[in-house]
């Protein structure tokens, strides 16, 4: 191994903190979060509230246990050296803001009020919701995840074959070109009056508007990548004696698809907030119209908590999508960051 190896690798190596360096800082990390925990278990449970709220005991019960939790890990981390995963540890200063957060809220609003009722709603309230309003917000739930996944599906593979034949092909790229730039800039919420005329149901109408809005970075994305792939690629191939469909296939797609993974988070982003807008215009069930149906009740709570959903929903849909990109493209891991 060469001089500069060896400073490479001892420079990698230092970049790497011993373990006991490591279980001693999250050893005070853990306890402060224990601790935090453990006091919004006791502001919930023993200040008095200004209401009668039915899932205070549930609440404090839940930040306690999870103050017990966090107090056995730090010490089985301390005492007995077990290796806590690393995703913990590192959520520590997390673990603490979370429940300095949750301590403040249940201050401002259950305890003292200082924040107005009903546009305001306390913890407990949030809890409630999913205690006892659960049936309707997971169907509501249900429906907005099958509406995504069938628009985003039909967006994405229409988008996906139109842009690889408008990077492919010249003579399609010279047609679709100028609709691309009159059309595609429209938001695919400007069609809303359009797609509920000629649609048959809303439910069609908004699977239109969720594609609309899923195709239009898709197309654009993949016929940048497909156009934009090296010459030289395809100069290889055919002195291998490629055809034209293994050139697109195996040449064109392949190089294209990280381009293609950008137009497929862009078209989810794009999709989430048109999945909203089309479930409030017409749709009976879905997260959309759950939000509409509780700001029509004054519900700030099930408001609150359909939008909690909502943002899980979201991360969580995005996490998959990039677990999929790092799958399929190996070599291009941890480039794009989430």
């Amino acid at each position: 191994m060469s001089s500069a190896s060896s400073v490479e690798a001892d420079r990698t190596y230092a970049d790497f903190p011993p373990i006991e360096d490591v279980r001693a800082g999250f050893w005070y990390v853990g306890l402060a979060a224990a601790a935090t925990w453990a006091l919004a278990a006791v502001v919930t449970q023993f200040l008095p509230d200004i209401d009668d709220f039915e899932r205070t005991d549930m609440l404090a019960q839940i930040a306690g246990g999870v103050a017990v939790l966090l107090l056995i890990a730090t010490l089985a981390e301390r005492v007995f050296r077990f290796t806590l995963p690393a995703k913990l540890r590192e959520s520590g200063p997390w673990l603490v803001l979370i429940a300095v957060v949750l301590t403040a809220w249940e201050l401002v609003t259950a305890k003292y009020q200082i924040l107005p009722r009903p546009f305001f709603a306390s913890p407990q309230a949030l809890l409630e919701v999913f205690t006892d309003d659960y049936a309707r917000l997971w169907d509501s739930v249900w429906h907005s995840v099958l509406l995504l996944a069938e628009g985003y599906a039909i967006g994405a593979v229409v988008g996906f074959i139109f842009g690889a034949a408008v990077g492919w092909s010249k003579a399609v790229g010279y047609w679709a070109h100028p609709v691309l730039r009159l059309i595609g800039p429209l938001p695919a919420t400007a069609w809303l009056p359009l797609a509920f005329f000629a649609f048959p149901s809303s439910h069609s109408a908004s699977t239109f508007l969720v594609a609309l809005a899923t195709g239009f970075p898709v197309t654009v994305l993949t016929w940048s990548g497909v156009a934009g792939v090296n010459k030289a690629y395809y100069d290889v191939a055919r002195t291998m004696g490629a055809n034209q469909r293994f050139l697109i296939t195996k040449v064109a797609i392949p190089a294209a698809m990280p381009s293609v993974f950008v137009g497929l988070f862009m078209g989810l982003g794009s999709s989430f907030s048109v999945l909203v807008v089309a479930e409030m215009m017409g749709v009976k069930s879905g997260l959309g119209w759950y939000l509409q149906w509780a700001q029509g009740w004054a519900a700030y709570a099930n408001m609150y908590a359909a939008l909690l959903v909502m943002a899980l929903m979201c991360t969580g849909l995005i996490t998959l999508l990039f677990r999929l990109r790092d799958r399929l493209l190996d070599w291009q891991k941890g480039l794009v960051q989430w």
